[in-house]
C-alpha cells in the first residue's frame, strides 16, 4: 500500500534527476551510509542529556525497533502518529518507521487533544508513539478514547513507564540482547515516495498535513549541510522542538547526522538549558527563533565562558529585525545565519561569504538553481526587484498538494503548480529575499496597509519587550485599526512609551498601534506560531464589552 500524494510533472522529475537532486535513497541512508566504516560508525551521533550514541548504535537501535515492529505485521504504507519530546527516542522511532516504511506524523509535544485527534482522523494510524510525561498519557483516559475512536489503532508504543502499551525502553534493551538473531527483510517506501507527513505553519486552526517524499527532503539536507558547511566536528545543539523542519533538516539534525557530526538535545530553548549544554559539549551550531535570540542576547553576560565555541546562530520561523541581528556578533561572539523555510519545502540562507548588509537585512536566497520564484500583486503579475508581493515557490523539494485537501489545493497553487507560500516579500537584485509580512497578516487601515511583522520587529527592539504580535481589530470609521499585544519584563512599561519608542524607531504615525495590550503570554497555534486568530476574537470581544459598559 502506498500513501496517495501530488506527484511532480514528468517533465520536473527528469529535470530533478537529470540536475542530481533526486538520488533514489531512503531518507535511512543519512544514518546508514557512515556504518560500513568503523571509523566513522564509533563517532557520536547524538548526546541526550547522560545518554550517548554512536551512528552504529542509533543504526543498530533503529533497527531493532524496526525488526520488532515488521514481526508485529506493520508493514510498508502503514501509516503511525508520534508524539516525544526532545529524546534520543524521537530519531530511534523515526528512523525506525522509516525502515519499515511506516509513514509517520509528528506532533509537537504541546499538542493537545484538539491536534491528535486531528492527525488520527487525517492518517488512521496503526500505530500510536506516544511519552508517559505528557500530561494527556498519565493515564489510559485519553488513550481509551482514541482506541474507541480509531479501529485502525492496533498498538501504542510508550517512552517511560508504559501504563498502557508497550514500553518502547523494554522493546529496545530485549531488541538488542537477540541482535544476532536473523533479521526480517523489511524496506522503506520506495524513495520517489512519502516518507514521512510535514505538518504545515499556517497562522490559524489545525495544521493540514504536508507529503515529504525521500527523494525531495533528501536533497534538501544534502544541500543544506553543504551550505552549512556540516562536518563531522560540527556539534549541534537541538534547542527548538526536534519534529520542527528547521531543527530537523535546515540544515538541523539530519544534515548534522549526513555529515557525520554530533547533535546535542536539550530540553528547551532557554539560556539557563542551553548555556550549559554548549559550554560541556564544546557545541559549534544552534538554531533559534527571534524571540529565544532576544531572552539569550539578554542573559548573555552571566555566561561569558559559555558560549566561546559557538561559532553559527542560525536564525529564522519569523523575521529577525536588523537591530537584534547587529547584536548577535558582539554579544554572543558568533556568526548569524539567517534562515527563511517552511516545511513545504522552500528553504533560504543567507551565506558565510555574504556582506553584512545581507546578513543584517534579508533572510537569504535558495537553496537551488532549480527553486523557481514569483513575487506577484494582488492581480496576480509579477513585481519588480525591490517591490513587495506574495511568494510563489516550485521546485525539487517543495511539495505539490496537502494530503487529501484537494479544495483547498486549488486555492493553495496557481495554474502552473506554484505554491502560495501566503509570504509577502521582497527580492533584492542579488536575489535574495527579504519577508515583510504573511499576506492574511496585514492591516488595511482607512486604505493604508500595514504589515503586522514589520511593527512587531520594531517593538521588539524595545529591551523590556520579549514578544509581540500586532492584529487588526474591527473600527467603524477606519475600517480597521491595529491592536499590539505585547509582553514584557517590565510590569511598569506603559503604552504611551513603546509608542515614543517606535517614533524614535522612524515608524510612520499611521503604522504606530491604535491599541496596546499588556499580556503574560501569547497563545500559540499547534505548530509555535503566534495564534493571531485568536488574539483577533480577544480585542473584538474586549471592544464589545467596553461599548457596552459605555452605553
Amino acid at each position: 500500500m502506498t500513501i496517495p500524494f501530488t506527484p511532480w510533472p514528468a517533465e520536473l522529475i527528469e529535470r530533478y534527476i537529470e540536475n542530481g537532486y533526486w538520488i533514489d535513497e531512503p531518507l535511512t541512508d543519512i544514518v546508514a551510509r557512515h556504518c560500513a566504516d568503523p571509523v566513522s560508525a564509533s563517532r557520536t551521533a547524538l548526546i541526550c542529556q547522560q545518554r550517548q550514541f554512536s551512528y552504529a548504535e542509533l543504526n543498530r537501535l533503529s533497527d531493532a525497533l524496526a525488526h520488532h515492529l515488521h514481526a508485529q505485521g506493520f508493514q510498508a504504507g502503514d501509516t503511525a502518529v508520534v508524539q516525544l519530546p526532545n529524546v534520543a527516542e524521537f530519531y530511534i522511532v523515526f528512523l525506525a518507521l522509516l525502515k519499515v516504511g511506516i509513514v509517520p506524523v509528528n506532533a509537537l509535544f504541546n499538542h493537545k487533544q484538539l491536534e491528535l485527534r486531528a492527525y488520527v482522523k487525517q492518517v488512521q494510524p496503526s500505530l500510536m508513539v506516544v511519552s508517559e510525561r505528557h500530561q494527556l498519557f498519565k493515564n489510559e483516559s485519553f488513550v481509551s478514547e482514541l482506541n474507541a475512536e480509531t479501529p485502525t489503532i492496533r498498538n501504542w508504543l510508550v517512552e517511560g513507564d508504559a501504563r498502557f502499551g508497550t514500553s518502547l525502553t523494554e522493546i529496545l534493551m530485549a531488541q538488542q540482547k537477540a541482535r544476532g538473531a536473523e533479521m526480517a527483510d523489511f524496506t522503506s517506501t520506495p524513495a520517489t515516495e512519502v516518507a514521512f507527513f510535514q505538518l504545515s505553519g499556517g497562522s490559524t486552526g489545525t495544521p493540514k498535513l504536508i507529503p515529504r517524499t525521500h527523494n525531495d527532503y533528501y536533497y534538501s539536507v544534502r544541500a543544506s549541510a553543504e551550505i552549512c558547511q556540516l562536518d563531522t566536528d560540527t556539534v549541534y545543539l537541538c534547542a527548538l522542538p526536534a519534529p520542527h523542519n528547521f531543527s530537523l533538516s535546515s540544515p538541523g539534525a539530519f544534515g548534522v547526522f549526513y555529515a557525520g557530526g554530533t547533535v546535542v538535545l536539550a530540553t528547551d530553548p532557554s539560556a539557563m538549558s542551553c548555556f550549559p549544554l554548549i559550554h560541556k559539549h564544546r557545541v559549534t551550531m544552534t538554531a533559534l527563533v527571534p524571540p529565544a535570540v532576544t531572552l539569550w542576547l539578554q542573559a548573555a553576560s552571566d555566561f561569558q565562558n559559555y558560549l566561546t565555541s559557538l561559532n553559527v546562530l542560525q536564525v529564522g520561523g519569523a523575521r529577525l529585525s536588523e537591530s537584534l541581528a547587529k547584536q548577535i556578533t558582539p554579544v554572543l561572539g558568533c556568526q548569524l545565519q539567517q534562515v527563511f523555510g517552511m516545511a513545504e519545502g522552500l528553504v533560504n540562507y543567507t551565506r558565510f561569504d555574504d556582506d553584512s548588509w545581507h546578513v543584517f537585512n534579508t533572510q537569504g536566497r535558495p537553496i537551488c538553481k532549480d527553486d523557481e520564484i514569483k513575487i506577484v500583486d494582488e492581480q496576480g503579475n509579477e513585481v519588480p526587484d525591490g517591490i513587495a508581493g506574495a511568494l510563489l515557490t516550485r521546485g525539487p523539494y517543495t511539495f505539490r498538494g496537502y494530503f487529501n485537501s484537494p479544495a483547498h489545493n486549488v486555492s493553495a497553487f496557481d495554474t502552473d503548480g506554484f505554491y502560495r507560500s501566503g509570504d509577502i516579500v521582497k527580492r533584492t537584485t542579488t536575489g535574495y529575499l527579504i519577508v515583510v509580512g504573511r499576506d492574511k497578516d496585514q492591516i488595511n487601515r482607512g486604505g493604508e496597509k500595514i504589515a503586522a511583522e514589520e511593527i512587531e520587529n520594531q517593538l521588539l527592539v524595545h529591551e523590556a519587550v520579549t514578544n509581540a504580535a500586532l492584529v487588526a481589530m474591527p473600527d467603524t470609521v477606519m475600517g480597521e485599526k491595529s491592536c499590539a499585544f505585547v509582553t514584557t519584563t517590565d510590569p511598569a512599561l506603559k503604552a504611551i512609551t513603546l509608542r515614543k519608542h517606535l517614533r524614535a524607531q522612524g515608524v510612520a504615525e499611521y503604522k504606530l498601534p491604535d491599541r496596546i495590550e499588556f499580556v503574560a503570554h501569547l497563545p500559540m497555534t499547534p505548530v509555535g506560531k503566534v495564534d493571531k486568530q485568536q488574539l483577533r476574537q480577544t480585542i473584538q470581544q474586549t471592544l464589545i464589552i467596553k461599548k457596552e459598559k459605555d452605553v
